[in-house]
């Protein structure tokens, strides 16, 4: 990781922060630097360190007594846990400067050229730490590229206003990110910025990743994306998570996103704008796990297997008449995945559904299904209709996203000190 104690920038992401008793913070996200006038090397301020509940919090340099090939870890004292809120003069080395194109200074190996910085080491003086090396590609292509070490004087660039950037080494960096925290890594970025990680991330990724957004960054990403591009995100979220987006928009752009849709993924999400946001119907997922009473436990156990299912709707199947596209046939009731695996496999699933408990219908009030879902201790309801169809089921993470306060993905605390 270092020589002596230089460190590059982009191997910290990710190290879990211990505190002096051994107790973990939180971990690396970013290093924040404040960019100097000219030649000088800047000044690492502090360390952007993710803890509990997605927060992410400034930690000084001055905290940091070793960083080591597994941990950093801090001196005592204590650390202030306000919410990061970048000040006008900081810069995020890996979120803003990564993929930056630069020009290398007379002296260096390729004077004159420009290159894409893929990484940036800093050092430890006798107090402060100074960012002193800046790796970068130099060629088009990885097999026709080369990677140069150079120091940060013979670089030209890093204050100059952002073109074209990219976000390629970035997203390699933050591979391994879940959608939640790479959405809590965009917050902090420019409006540019964010519009060209979504640029460079894959539909699905881009869909996963705008579901943990707040709603106006959401609103603001789609709109900087091609009409048809955004109607691929589109078609790529959950249909309760596109119909939520399409809500906040103009009713003219969502209108026209949804023509661009394909029409059997476009109509899910039709139904359920149909709905107030404030009810089940407009709470509800309309593709929760569908089965016919036909079924056997082994085959519905295989499908709440599937990796990509969320574990709300995991918990429990809907067994209906057909058809078993929403709205289905006739509702028959629920079977829980706990009851599914005290059952012999070959059993069928409609000898161990639940009916004790009623559906909701459409038009019921969040706080109705909130009362619902507490009173009987259910992490998802089904919705059906005045002839018992199954709609769709409200989960209890939808429910949460209406009930918490609207800025609650980002909290608004700004740091002090």
């Amino acid at each position: 990781m270092s020589t002596g104690n230089r460190v590059f920038v982009a191997r910290l992401a990710g190290l879990p922060v211990f505190d002096p008793n051994g107790d973990q913070v939180g971990r690396v996200r970013d290093v924040v630097v404040a960019l100097r006038i000219g030649k000088d090397a800047p000044r690492a301020l502090g360390m952007l360190v993710e803890i509990q509940a997605r927060r992410r919090i400034f930690v000084p340099m001055s905290r940091v007594t070793s960083i080591e090939a597994d941990a950093v870890l801090l001196s005592t004292g204590t650390v202030s846990l306000r919410r990061f809120d970048k000040r006008p003069g900081e810069t995020l080395v890996l979120a803003e400067l990564l993929d930056r194109r630069v020009t290398l200074l007379a002296g260096s190996p390729t004077d004159g050229q420009e290159v894409t910085v893929v990484d940036v080491a800093m050092e430890q003086s006798r107090v402060d730490w100074f960012v002193t090396k800046v790796a970068v590609r130099h060629g088009r292509g990885r097999r026709r590229s080369e990677l140069l070490q150079v120091d940060w004087d013979e670089v030209t660039g890093f204050s100059l206003p952002e073109g074209d950037q990219g976000a390629a080494n970035l997203l390699a960096v933050f591979e391994k990110l879940r959608p939640a925290d790479l959405a809590g890594v965009m917050h902090d970025l420019s409006d540019k910025r964010r519009g060209e990680i979504a640029a460079a991330l894959d539909d699905e990724r881009l869909a996963d990743v705008l579901e943990e957004m707040p709603e106006d960054e959401q609103v603001q990403l789609m709109a900087g994306l091609e009409d048809e591009r955004a109607a691929d995100v589109l078609e790529a979220m959950a249909p309760d998570d596109a119909a939520d987006l399409l809500g906040e928009m103009q009713p003219a752009d969502a209108a026209r996103l949804l023509d661009l849709m394909e029409p059997d993924e476009a109509e899910p999400v039709r139904q359920l704008l149909a709905y107030s946001d404030d009810t089940a119907g407009g709470l509800m997922t309309s593709e929760p796990v569908i089965l016919g009473p036909g079924t056997t436990v082994a085959e519905a156990l295989a499908r709440i297997r599937h990796p990509e299912l969320h574990p709300s709707l995991a918990t429990q199947v809907y067994v209906v008449r057909p058809p078993y596209e929403t709205p289905t046939g006739r509702y028959l009731g629920t079977a829980h995945f706990q009851r599914l695996l005290r059952e012999p496999p070959s059993s069928l699933i409609s000898a161990v559904i639940q009916t004790d408990i009623d559906p909701l219908a459409p038009e019921v009030s969040l706080a109705d299904v909130t009362r619902h879902l507490a009173s009987y201790n259910l992490v998802a309801v089904p919705v059906v209709d005045s002839e018992q169809r199954l709609l769709g089921a409200v989960t209890v993470d939808d429910v949460l996203d209406h009930v918490l306060p609207e800025d609650w993905r980002e909290g608004r605390a700004r740091r002090h000190g």
